[in-house]
């Protein structure tokens, strides 16, 4: 088993990643060996947890999806480090000209100091556009590894940098770190990255698990996780008329990352009819 394990560690650090493992868009979810796979669904998610992290301090991170007729998008995350949780929630102002005001909680306080979280410091930024960041960096504890939040509107990518030695008995969403199968909570059973209504219902926040956001939103365990509707022949015709085409979409995505990364964008693009929403890559 170790030798198995040292095989898989090898194999993924010889590869070429150009994305960071996390979740972001439609949902849009990329596992610790870079592979990607969708949740389309309406609730509260583990997306991170290692309760022996740093030995002592423990993590968790949950990300709260939002179902909007047909799609669904991660509209906030919340982690914890220690005793301090941070909630960070996308913007209300979707005109176009600006991105809002920052929206997040710390410790249940709303736009309270923010300065550490669980002895790690936050920084944020509004590098370009209107993608707001939030870094949270996990140095001298281990090198360049960071847990990483950007916001553009009412979208939230969570991306997280690390090695095995950070991330390395992490569970959730993400899947195991030096294999890359996505796990049940036994830890053993392999869940089908194509039954992505399977992997929510698994890694459904628990009462045991939270709260960790500042108020609760339906549904919550043990109610499932909503679905959203079937696109109709309506949906489809408006696609196929938006003012926004397929080809427009990828020149503006073509330089986002890999391939299903590019696939991913251009997705978001036409679902929302937002060009920016590149941005959020």
């Amino acid at each position: 088993m170790a030798a198995q394990e040292e095989e898989a560690k090898e194999e993924r650090s010889n590869s070429s990643t150009t994305q960071s493992p996390g979740i972001g868009g439609d949902p849009h979810i990329i596992t610790w060996k870079d592979e990607h796979y969708d949740f389309h669904g309406q609730c509260d998610l583990v997306l991170l947890s290692d309760p022996n992290f740093t030995r002592s301090v423990g993590v968790d991170i949950h990300i709260r999806t939002k179902v909007v007729r047909y799609w669904s998008f991660t509209e906030s995350v919340a982690i914890r480090l220690g005793k301090d949780t941070l909630e960070i929630q996308g913007t209300t102002s979707n005109d176009g000209t600006n991105n809002g005001e920052p929206n997040y909680w710390i410790n249940g306080k709303h736009k309270g100091d923010l300065f550490l979280l669980g002895g790690y410091p936050i920084f944020q930024k509004r590098p370009q556009g209107h993608t707001l960041t939030y870094q949270i960096n996990l140095s001298p504890t281990y090198p360049n590894a960071e847990i990483v939040v950007q916001v553009y509107k009412q979208f939230v990518r969570v991306k997280i940098n690390g090695d095995d030695e950070a991330f390395g008995r992490s569970v959730g969403l993400l899947g195991d770190y030096l294999t890359g199968e996505i796990l049940a909570r036994d830890g053993m059973t392999v869940l089908r990255q194509q039954d992505n209504k399977a992997i929510g219902d698994e890694w459904q926040v628990l009462p045991s698990e939270g709260p960790l956001f500042h108020e609760d939103q339906a549904p919550q365990f043990p109610v499932r996780c909503l679905q959203p509707k079937s696109p109709s022949k309506q949906h489809e015709r408006w696609l196929a008329e938006s003012s926004i085409s397929v080809s427009e979409a990828e020149a503006a995505c073509a330089k986002v990352g890999d391939l299903p990364s590019i696939k991913d964008c251009v997705h978001d693009v036409l679902a929302t009819q937002d060009l920016g929403m590149r941005g959020a890559f």
